[in-house]
C-alpha cells in the first residue's frame, strides 16, 4: 500500500493535494468544501475532513468568489464601535451574516461624515455583496454603492430611505414612552439631553419628548444639546445642575449620555432618583450595570441586525424597497424611581 506523501508546509496544498490524500476525486473535496451541490457519503466526507485537517488545507477565498460571482462578505459601517449599543448592533449584524454564509467586514466612522463616505467607496472596491450602514446622517450618500451596483441597507434608521431598505424603531415613541413614565412618577419639569447629530437634523426624540409634555398639559423643560456619549452627557449633566430651575427629571436620548449625566449628578452631591430622576434610550448592556441600573427604552437589536442582513442578502433580496420600524420595550430599573423587577 503506497502511503499518501503530505505535502511541504512551505507549498501552498491545494485541492489535488487533499483529494490525492483523501484518495477521491477532487471534485468530492469540492462538495465537501462547499457543502455540496452534490451529497457524499459520511465515510468518505469523513477521509477528506481528516485530510484537510492533517494537511491545513485553506480553500482560496478570491477564487471561490470568482467562481460563485459572490465574495459571500457584507460590510458594515457604524458610527462609534466603542459605544456599547453599537458593539451589540455590528455582533447582532455578525451573527446575523454568518446565519446565511456571509463574513463580516466591519469599519467605524468615528461620528465622522467624510469617514463614512471613505469606509463605504472603501468596501465598494472590495466588492462586498452588500452593506450595512449605520449612518451619521439622516439621508446619507450612497453614490459609491449605487455606481458599483451594490445594494445598502440603512440600519438603526428612523424613516424611509427613498429606493434603499431600511430598518429601525419609531424614535418618536421610544421617547414618549420613557417621558411618560417619568410623569407617572409626578414629574413636572422633565429636561431632555438631546443628542447632536453630523447635519444637525431634527431627531424623532425630541419629538417624542414634546408629545408627551404636551399630552400631559405640562411646559416644556430645559433642552441642553450635546454629543451622543458619556462626555458629551457629563457635560449637558452638568449644565442642567447648574440651571436656576434645576429639573427634577431628565430623559436623556442615549444610554452613554445618561452614564454621563449619573457622574454629574454624584458629583453635586445628589442622588438618583431621589432628587433627579433618569430614563435614557438604546437598552445598552452598560444600562443594566450602571449604578443605579438605568430605565431605558431598549431597541430590539438582534432582531433589528437579521431584518437587515435578511433584506440586504436573504431571501427577500432584490424585492421592493421598505422601511421597518420594530417596536421599543420599556426596561424599568431603578433611576425612574421604581423598584426594578427582581
Amino acid at each position: 500500500m503506497t502511503t499518501p506523501v503530505v505535502p511541504s508546509h512551505r507549498s501552498q496544498v491545494t485541492r489535488k493535494d487533499v483529494a490525492r490524500y483523501a484518495g477521491v476525486s477532487t471534485a468530492v473535496v469540492s462538495y465537501v468544501v462547499n457543502g455540496g451541490p452534490k451529497k457524499v457519503a459520511p465515510g468518505t466526507e469523513a477521509k477528506v475532513q481528516d485530510a484537510i485537517r492533517i494537511l491545513g488545507y485553506r480553500p482560496n477565498a478570491a477564487a471561490r468568489a470568482l467562481k460563485l460571482g459572490s465574495s459571500e462578505t457584507i460590510g458594515l459601517v457604524i458610527p462609534d464601535n466603542t459605544n456599547p449599543f453599537f458593539s451589540l448592533l455590528a455582533h447582532a449584524v455578525e451573527d446575523a451574516a454568518a446565519e446565511l454564509g456571509f463574513a463580516l467586514l466591519l469599519t467605524n466612522s468615528d461620528g465622522n461624515l467624510a469617514k463614512e463616505r471613505h469606509n463605504i467607496r472603501n468596501l465598494a472596491s472590495r466588492q462586498v455583496d452588500g452593506v450595512v450602514l449605520a449612518s451619521v446622517l439622516f439621508e446619507p450618500d450612497l453614490a459609491a454603492l449605487e455606481a458599483a451596483d451594490i445594494p445598502a441597507v440603512l440600519l438603526n434608521h428612523g424613516s424611509q430611505a427613498a429606493g434603499f431598505n431600511s430598518v429601525g424603531v419609531d424614535l418618536a415613541a421610544g421617547a414618549r414612552i420613557a417621558v411618560d413614565h417619568l410623569i407617572g412618577h409626578g414629574h413636572t419639569n422633565i429636561a431632555l439631553a438631546m443628542g447632536t447629530n453630523t447635519a444637525g437634523d431634527f431627531d424623532l426624540r425630541e419629538e417624542g419628548w414634546l408629545q408627551a409634555l404636551a399630552a400631559a398639559g405640562l411646559p416644556e423643560g430645559p433642552i441642553v444639546r450635546g454629543p451622543f456619549s458619556r462626555e458629551g452627557g457629563y457635560a449637558v449633566g452638568r449644565r442642567l445642575l447648574a440651571a436656576a430651575d434645576r429639573p427634577t427629571a431628565i430623559f436623556a436620548s442615549s444610554d452613554m449620555q445618561a452614564i454621563g449625566i449619573l457622574r454629574a449628578i454624584h458629583e453635586a452631591g445628589l442622588s438618583v432618583p431621589e432628587d433627579i430622576a433618569l430614563t435614557s434610550f438604546d437598552g445598552s448592556a452598560e444600562a443594566e450595570y450602571s449604578w443605579p441600573a438605568l430605565t431605558t427604552v431598549e431597541q430590539p437589536v438582534r432582531v433589528m441586525a437579521e431584518a437587515a442582513v435578511e433584506a440586504l442578502v436573504g431571501a427577500s433580496r432584490g424585492q421592493a424597497s421598505e422601511h421597518r420600524t420594530f417596536p421599543t420595550t420599556l426596561r424599568i430599573r431603578h433611576s425612574c424611581g421604581c423598584i426594578a423587577p427582581a
